[in-house]
């Protein structure tokens, strides 16, 4: 079976992804909502929600987890061009070790990371332990976030996460939530409420956008960022 993905049409799919990525650019509109700028720090989102990283000032310095596999390669290869960087990581031992290790590199250089918590394959909303472990070798805070907007133009993907992206003209807010500390000689009971305290974060982000939106708008705060 023809793969619909291969070394002969890789490059030509992440220019045209790159090249798309680039014009919705000139009709996406993001306010961010509580970002506490620290760096280093580990931005940890939904897989659903990676695409918000697009609303973080700082590309330059900050880096992007995408897997190893063949449509991991477009994907790195159009979010290089973006303007971040990229680590390559994998679920098999050797491939997640490699990837921690450069990560953890990244952020002792002071650049921030942004990770999918319950990715590339979920389950869904389920944090997994590599974004605490990493918190834990780095000492660098996680920050929790999200992105929303009401509008049609926020549209759904037909994927297993029901990935969220714009398509037209939107405005859209991204959400941060509150640091979260993990200390170097953390117990395992406390690595767990740190995953935990993740994603409560996450839903609570979740729900409260809703209001905040309301409100972002009331304010014209989408205007006043573009004065």
């Amino acid at each position: 079976m023809v793969r619909l993905i291969n070394d002969w049409n890789i490059d030509f799919l992440a220019n045209t992804a790159y090249s798309m990525m680039r014009l919705q650019e000139i009709f996406t509109h993001i306010y961010e909502y509580n970002n506490p700028d620290l760096k280093p720090c580990i931005y940890a989102m939904w897989h659903a929600n990676q695409f918000l990283v697009h609303g973080l000032k700082d590309k330059a310095h900050t880096s992007i987890l995408v897997s190893n596999s063949i449509d991991g390669e477009v994907i790195a290869r159009a979010v290089e061009k973006w303007g971040f960087r990229v680590v390559r990581g994998s679920s098999g031992k050797k491939g997640a070790v490699e990837s921690t290790m450069r990560m953890l590199e990244r952020l002792k250089n002071g650049e921030c990371v942004g990770i999918m918590v319950d990715g590339p394959h979920g389950p869904l909303h389920k944090v997994k332990n590599g974004v605490v472990k990493l918190a834990q070798m780095s000492g660098a805070p996680i920050i929790p976030a999200h992105w929303y907007s009401p509008q049609k133009t926020f549209i759904s993907l037909p994927s297993w996460d029901k990935m969220k992206t714009p398509f037209g003209n939107c405005n859209i807010l991204n959400l941060y939530g509150n640091p979260v500390y993990v200390k170097h000689d953390a117990t395992d009971k406390e690595l767990a409420d740190a995953k935990e305290n993740i994603r409560t974060q996450l839903l609570e982000l979740q729900n409260k956008a809703v209001e905040i939106y309301k409100e972002a708008k009331i304010q014209k705060l989408w205007d006043k960022k573009n004065l």
